[in-house]
């Protein structure tokens, strides 16, 4: 059987998306267009016979870094090597930027022998919100705040700018952005959207734990708005203050992940980072 790797489209990606949810991984019901927003060029298929049989996306964010994700094969066609061939194809869009992904814990021997190097690790904490005993105050949506401070609070919570990527993210039809504003400034941002089980948090990004759990507060009752209880954030471990934010809103932590990098990175404030993006994309 002979594997041809090439570009995809965001057509195309419904299918992975739906390999995505077979795997437990709870896609976000809309995350494609914005996906495609950063990086079009970015999203690949490995097709038999013109049928698809594995995917991967390695999206490049400016000249420094790019981000790998959607690592996938279909069940009934592993172990041929179509994923490391993929890979291959794939991992050529990054060139000599470094590159970042969260693995899964069966993956993570792999990628080590592919150069990555674990950073931290990040949890999946999933559950209901219980409503605050008092109305939350200082979060408004996010298109009221200017979008230039925005973007430069995400660039200080990211290995790289991501402009385009941020611009779609806070718009999608279905996904809910919040803002913190204390005084006037602006403390903290996320967002919350529908995704197969659990509403999907991420980013939530906050100056302090008290910032990120009126954020929290306030994305689950958007979720709670929009038909669901549940919400999952993706938490790293470096930042042991999302933990404890989470177990105080009665959050389980489910699976593990592992970010990794092929190289160095600029400067993170992970201290803000109280929950991931998307696993997909960083």
């Amino acid at each position: 059987m002979s594997l041809h790797v090439s570009p995809a489209s965001p057509q195309d990606w419904a299918l992975v998306r739906e390999w995505a949810a077979a795997e437990g991984w709870n896609p976000g019901a809309a995350d494609a267009p914005a996906f495609f927003a950063q990086d079009p060029e970015g999203f690949f298929l490995g097709r038999i016979d013109g049928e698809p049989v594995s995917a991967i996306s390695v999206v490049n964010y400016g000249d420094d870094y790019a981000f790998l994700g959607f690592y996938l094969v279909r069940p009934d066609l592993r172990g041929h090597g179509h994923g490391l061939a993929t890979w291959r194809t794939a991992l050529a869009h990054a060139g000599g930027r470094t590159v970042g992904l969260d693995g899964v814990p069966d993956q993570q021997d792999n990628y080590r022998r592919s150069g990555f190097t674990l950073a931290y690790r990040n949890a999946r904490w999933v559950g209901e919100v219980p409503p605050p005993d008092r109305p939350v105050t200082g979060v408004v949506a996010a298109d009221r705040m200017d979008p230039a401070v925005l973007g430069a609070y995400d660039s200080a919570c990211h290995p790289a700018d991501r402009p385009r990527f941020l611009s779609a993210w806070l718009t999608t039809p279905g996904h809910r952005a919040l803002v913190r504003v204390v005084d006037g400034r602006l403390t903290g941002y996320g967002v919350v959207r529908p995704a197969e089980q659990e509403a999907r948090i991420g980013p939530l990004f906050a100056d302090t734990p008290a910032d990120a759990g009126v954020l929290l507060d306030a994305l689950a009752a958007e979720a709670r708005a929009f038909g669901s209880p549940r919400v999952a954030v993706d938490m790293p471990e470096a930042n042991p203050a999302a933990a404890r934010l989470a177990e105080a809103r009665g959050l389980e932590p489910t699976f593990d992940t592992a970010r990794m990098y092929t190289g160095p990175i600029r400067p993170v404030a992970l201290h803000r980072v109280f929950g991931v993006t998307t696993l997909e994309l960083g």
